[in-house]
């Protein structure tokens, strides 16, 4: 009975950001829990992901975008339902990321990030969902279907020199609250992931500076950085039946990092109420 609760037997996921990382242990997990997939690349010159899926026995196709085109994103969903697929599970995966100080930071670059990390994923999210509303729900698992987002730490955070990364993720929070508010009575779930500090491509410049890796692994509770791996769980239940009373949550997988990102206040300071949250420091009080 346990193992139906995660079950994806006969679903239909589309995944962006799939050919490495984080995406592609979703990915590939989700296949392992019964899914067909359907990747979104910028090109077809990367099967690794596509190999390991048809080793799973599961279906999986592959539909080019680039994401840092509005006009690609905007036709990618059409295109799909146009063949005939029925998309069950969404997850938006794919993201960049530009480090520069804020005082120099480009505008070219802080729109890229906007345009990948935040306009595609309202874009495809607003498509798959229309879509979803017309479909019946599904006897595997009790709804019409399950948006995953993936969200960031930087979600809550404002981080050090990436200031476009901090507005798109912490938008991308705010955009899955709002359509669960809308679908979730509809037979949608809509969730959010954010993960802590993993060891991917995008996290090479922070694993190459000896400083800031001592001092990042000595707060996580955990002791060492996520991998992608840790990600496959999390997104089969947000996809499965075992969710089906979750929705506009912004599930945080980082080895406990956010819980020690809050200090408590010191004794001399004192708040109206005992759980008050002083919004000015963005720490939590404790009354004397």
């Amino acid at each position: 009975m346990a193992a139906s609760f995660f079950s994806l037997e006969g679903q239909t996921a589309l995944v962006t950001g799939g050919t490495r990382g984080i995406g592609q242990a979703v990915a590939i997990g989700l296949a392992e829990a019964g899914a067909d997939i359907i990747l979104v690349q910028r090109d077809t010159t990367s099967n690794t992901t596509k190999e390991a899926i048809e080793k799973l026995g599961r279906k999986v196709s592959i539909y080019t975008a680039d994401l840092s085109l509005q006009e690609s994103v905007a036709a990618l969903v059409p295109k799909v339902l146009a063949d005939g697929h029925e998309i069950r599970i969404l997850v938006n995966c794919a993201g960049i990321q530009r480090r520069h100080p804020s005082e120099a930071f480009p505008d070219s670059d802080f729109n890229e990030v906007i345009q990948v990390n935040l306009n595609a994923v309202f874009t495809v999210c607003r498509d798959v969902g229309a879509h979803m509303l017309k479909l019946e729900p599904s006897p595997v698992t009790g709804r019409r279907g399950s948006i995953i987002n993936f969200a960031s730490l930087l979600t809550f955070q404002g981080g050090l020199t990436v200031p476009a990364y901090a507005a798109s993720k912490g938008a991308v929070g705010q955009v899955t609250k709002s359509f669960a508010n809308e679908w979730t009575s509809k037979g949608i779930t809509v969730n959010a992931i954010a993960p802590g500090y993993i060891a991917t491509d995008m996290n090479e410049a922070l694993l190459a500076n000896p400083e800031r890796l001592a001092s990042i692994t000595s707060r996580i509770p955990a002791g060492n950085w996520g991998t992608p791996d840790d990600f496959k769980g999390t997104a089969v239940y947000l996809a499965s039946r075992a969710s089906g009373y979750v929705s506009g949550h912004i599930l945080v997988v980082d080895g406990g990092w956010m819980g020690r990102s809050f200090p408590v206040c010191i004794e001399s300071m004192t708040c109206a109420d005992n759980s008050a949250l002083d919004q000015s420091i963005g720490t939590f009080c404790i009354a004397n």
